[in-house]
């Protein structure tokens, strides 16, 4: 055997035991507990996430948001509609930061005539209405489905967020004799420790077994802790259907540090 050729097995002896060698260093780290090995150990909250390791575990609560039937009435504009859905939280605890929405409007034969994304949050134990306004639709829709997916759930720490103090007194619908066929007016009265920046007030009218007859909204600008705030809302044609209750509902963003005038906002602690 030439001496090239034993050099050649040489190395390639050393070579091979090389290999071995780091495979068992593989074998070996790959067995030790890790927050990267998709096994619950350690004392991992659940796998790889949460006790010694720095990831933060994803908040699934055991009850999601809870939808009731979509629907949608006619905006008071020609071929236009507004959509509504009431959403709740059963949960006492976590809320969601932001979820993900759609609403398809169909006609008779389950095509879609018009459609309607966007993205919206919801306070622990919150109840109320997602409301799209003035959507365009060459028809009348025969059906309205609405879905939600991607909810971010996080626990509503009281030692940074409250959920809004605001209540609506005085609230009156009328049907007017000007311009406008009728308008809903009434009173907010900010009882939080906060400045809000805005605050969305949604008027739903109901005839007397409930049903949803008309939809529209107003935003209070700059609302602050302890002021009491008018408000009007106007619709500017007749709509099928007689007004006997009106609900109101306020709506502001919590999680949002632009909902409130700054110097009144506290800063979450970290992670969430």
């Amino acid at each position: 055997m030439s001496t090239g050729l034993k050099k050649f097995f040489i190395i390639l002896i050393y070579l091979l035991i090389l290999a071995v060698i780091v495979f068992l260093v593989y074998l070996r780290v790959k067995s030790q507990p890790g927050c990267f090995d998709n096994i619950l150990n350690q004392n991992e909250e659940n796998i790889d996430c949460g006790g010694v390791c720095a990831k933060k575990c994803p908040i699934v609560p055991q009850v999601d948001i809870q939808t009731g039937t979509a629907g949608s009435v006619p905006s008071g504009l020609a071929g236009q509609y507004d959509l509504y859905v009431e959403v709740s939280n059963p949960n006492n605890i976590y809320g969601v930061k932001s979820f993900q929405y759609k609403f398809e409007a169909v006609d008779s034969a389950g095509r879609i005539i018009a459609e309607k994304s966007g993205s919206r949050f919801i306070l622990p134990g919150e109840k109320k209405y997602i409301i799209e306004n003035n959507i365009s639709m060459a028809e009348v829709p025969a059906n309205v489905r609405f879905t939600t997916a991607a909810p971010e759930w996080v626990e509503f720490n009281s030692n940074y967020l409250e959920k809004p103090d605001l209540k609506v007194i005085n609230k009156q619908y009328t049907e007017t004799s000007g311009i406008n066929f009728s308008e809903a007016t009434g009173l907010v009265k900010n009882e939080s420790p906060y400045d809000f920046t805005s605050i969305k007030v949604e008027v739903i009218l109901k005839d007397e077994v409930g049903k949803i007859v008309a939809l529209n909204f107003t935003q209070l600008n700059t609302v602050k802790a302890g002021e009491n705030r008018d408000f009007r809302v106007m619709w500017p044609s007749r709509f099928p259907g007689n007004v006997r209750i009106v609900d109101v509902q306020t709506d502001v963003n919590m999680y949002n540090s632009e909902s409130f005038v700054k110097q009144y906002y506290k800063t979450p602690p970290a992670g969430q």
